[in-house]
């Protein structure tokens, strides 16, 4: 996370389905106070850019429909399509799936 915050690999980017599942998972485990919490620091953090996603749509909708066997959710498919719009050569996640998407480095000790 101090790599990622010292911004070793570019620009750490938020797309919004990313937000809205963070959240949704927080609210559904810790309550929507926290989650709330957790989401005024996320949009207010420095090292973060937050992308909305609207127009991304298509795109992830795309990379979803086309991708294979590679097991990515429509969240997914989205980093991927910010990633690719964006310029961005690595991803932090702990999903393998970015794996099948040799353009996208997964950053080393990220992966589950």
């Amino acid at each position: 996370m101090s790599d990622l915050l010292r911004g070793r690999w570019g620009q750490v980017l938020l797309p919004e389905y990313v937000f809205l599942e963070v959240t949704t998972v927080i609210a559904a485990r810790r309550g929507v106070a926290k989650a709330a919490e957790v989401g005024r620091v996320l949009l207010q953090a420095q090292e973060v850019e937050f992308v909305p996603c609207s127009d991304l749509f298509l795109d992830a909708f795309t990379i979803f429909a086309e991708q294979g066997e590679a097991g990515l959710s429509f969240v997914d498919a989205v980093l991927i399509a910010a990633a690719r719009r964006s310029g961005a050569k690595c991803i932090a996640t702990f999903d393998r799936d970015f794996e099948a998407f040799p353009e996208l480095k997964v950053i080393p000790g990220s992966t589950a």
